[in-house]
């Protein structure tokens, strides 16, 4: 396994700022955050030109980059082209979110089986992210997801569990399938807080994707709107990488 920082980190800042600072933390990896409603990375201007997003990808960070996340559900023409950006770039996995609770089961499995030929046509492997008010809030239903689209996988956000409604089930089910993980500290009440004061047990946690042979990236992703500073941000970003690191 090894261990990576997602530019969700620093969504508030421009892509380049945020490279150079997770630059700044150690991190050798990255994990690019998408979102159109933001002024980070837009897959709609980004898809414009996949050649000259990668060569000033080049130019901007020497980060390797190992994952996409979709913070909002896109075209497929759209994740087409991203999946042709990820080829582009040697990176193998992207991440898309589950639609909303309330949504047919059947219309997500359409979806979703959409997406993973469009995937499979790259060589990219596609995972829904685990995450509360979609359709993987309940872990059954996520693995039923799964089992129904085939090739499909999840990225495992264990904080969304912790503090969810069905925190009593566990995530044990979920852990064959998971493809990507994206990590912060959490408690029942809150999504995030300081390194250390949380219930997250990464120990356990890495242990149990040991045993399904997850050789694959643990991605820091954080909620920078939940920082009253930068500093404490960074520091926290830090805190995180190093223990991450020492329990591989």
């Amino acid at each position: 396994m090894f261990v990576a920082a997602s530019t969700r980190c620093f969504s508030d800042k421009g892509f380049a700022e945020a490279c150079h600072l997770i630059t700044d933390l150690e991190f050798d990896k990255v994990e690019l955050w998408f979102d159109d409603n933001s002024q980070h990375l837009r897959p709609s201007e980004v898809v414009k030109n996949l050649d000259g997003f990668f060569a000033q990808y080049r130019e901007v960070t020497r980060l390797t980059p190992v994952a996409f996340t979709l913070e909002h559900d896109v075209p497929p023409t759209v994740l087409h082209d991203l999946c042709k950006l990820a080829k582009l770039m040697r990176v193998a996995q992207i991440t898309v979110p589950a639609s909303s609770l309330g949504t047919p089961f059947n219309e997500e499995i359409d979806r979703l089986r959409t997406f993973v030929r469009l995937a499979n046509e790259e060589t990219i492997r596609l995972s829904i992210k685990t995450k509360t008010g979609t359709l993987t809030e309940d872990p059954r239903t996520a693995v039923e997801l799964c089992q129904s689209a085939r090739g499909l996988g999840l990225t495992l956000d264990p904080s969304f569990y912790l503090c969810g409604p069905h925190n009593a089930r566990g995530i044990d089910s979920l852990i064959p399938h998971v493809f990507h993980v994206q990590l912060r500290d959490s408690t029942p009440n809150q999504i995030q807080v300081q390194v250390g004061l949380g219930e997250l047990d990464y120990t356990r946690l890495i242990a149990q994707l040991h045993k399904e042979n997850y050789d694959r990236i643990l991605s820091v992703e954080l909620f920078p709107e939940l920082y009253d500073t930068e500093i404490n941000r960074l520091l926290e970003m830090r805190k995180l990488r190093m223990l991450l690191e020492t329990l591989l």
